[in-house]
């Protein structure tokens, strides 16, 4: 999924100097498009939880679900889930540093004793 920038062009963004759209007009399309790929199923997964919980889930095979709302929301809702993504995506990066931390630590721990020995 890559991000549609005529999707936020309203006349109210448009007075809005927005440094990170810009930037975001800038970068060529295989670059966002290997960002967007970039996240994990996991984050994917709670991404998708977190706008089904937001716009309402019914089961698709009992009903014929719709709906409605204006641009300004439907942009408030993108950008919660890219704000989503970009805070899921930091705390992954995150766990797995602790992990990496903690695993080389128990590792350092076991060639300490392996060289030193108590008597």
């Amino acid at each position: 999924m890559i991000f549609n920038f005529d999707f936020l062009n309203s006349e109210q963004q448009e007075k809005q100097y927005n440094t990170l759209m810009q930037y975001l007009r800038q970068q060529h399309p295989e670059v966002l498009a290997q960002i967007a790929q970039s996240a994990s199923p996991d984050v994917k997964q709670i991404i998708s939880q977190n706008v089904q919980g937001l716009v309402g889930m019914l089961p698709t095979g009992d009903f014929n679900v719709k709906v409605t709302t204006d641009r300004e929301n439907l942009a408030h809702l993108l950008a919660s889930a890219m704000m989503t993504g970009y805070f899921l995506c930091q705390m992954e990066k995150r766990m797995d540093l602790e992990e990496s931390l903690t695993d080389s630590s128990i590792s350092s721990n076991h060639s300490l004793k392996d060289e030193f020995p108590e008597s």
